[in-house]
């Protein structure tokens, strides 16, 4: 569903997260993460990464949470 079209706030949500960490953990460009995800153009990637940010801005929880997923996924 992550890599679909389907528009329910929680996959789209899910889905603005994903390319959120693929852009901030990996090397890949803009146009490769939006190949990943369904073919999409890289100014959705963009978007995406904009949103994230800046709800994390005004939401310090949130950014915490983001902090330590990333620590989950790396490993640490």
């Amino acid at each position: 569903d992550i890599l679909g079209g389907k528009r329910r706030p929680d996959l789209v949500l899910a889905r603005q997260v994903a390319m959120y960490l693929s852009r901030e953990m990996t090397d890949l460009s803009l146009k490769a993460i939006g190949e990943q995800f369904g073919g999409r153009d890289y100014s959705t990637i963009i978007s995406a990464c904009n949103k994230i940010e800046d709800d994390m801005r005004f939401d310090p929880e949130l950014s915490k949470v983001f902090k330590d997923l990333k620590k989950r996924i790396k490993g640490n």
